[in-house]
């Protein structure tokens, strides 16, 4: 049986050009760092997302959150390649990706965002409270198997 090719097949060799230039950027310049990360590394993650977890993307203006699983939960998808995300308000479900320089996603938290949210630390600045990624995985530990967003059948990048 042949694979069907899909948009986000394509994402991982993106990712690995993405960083690559990165790379020739700060060896340019020696000292300044060109890291991916706000729109850029968070559309990759609900894309990626989106395909693994079969989620309907919503509007780019939401609110809080990103996606519609398929049984109707509201999803808010958060993607670092970094050791925090930060939050601005509780999401219904939460789902944490690791973003690595190949373009493969790893599964941080996969569950209800009120245990997320009540351990995130106070608002910074920009109204974000900040959550570390190992907090994260030991909140994850909790989270029963029911409670998770499943993964698509699809999905062959588990």
């Amino acid at each position: 049986m042949t694979r069907v090719q899909r948009p986000s097949d394509a994402v991982p060799q993106v990712v690995k050009q993405l960083c690559g230039l990165v790379a020739q950027l700060e060896q340019i310049f020696p000292g300044r760092h060109f890291t991916l990360d706000g729109h850029l590394v968070g559309s990759i993650g609900e894309v990626l997302a989106a395909q693994r977890y079969d989620l309907a993307l919503l509007p780019m203006s939401e609110k809080t959150h990103d996606a519609k699983a398929a049984d109707g939960r509201l999803v808010q998808v958060k993607t670092t390649q970094g050791r925090s995300i930060g939050i601005s308000s509780e999401p219904n479900y939460l789902l944490v990706l690791a973003l690595d320089g190949n373009g493969s996603i790893t599964e941080v938290y996969n569950g209800p965002g009120a245990p997320a949210w009540a351990a995130a630390g106070k608002p910074q600045k920009n109204g974000q409270r900040p959550i570390g990624v190992s907090k994260l995985r030991t909140l994850m530990v909790a989270v029963a198997t029911e409670e998770r967003i499943p993964t698509s059948r699809q999905d062959d990048t588990r």
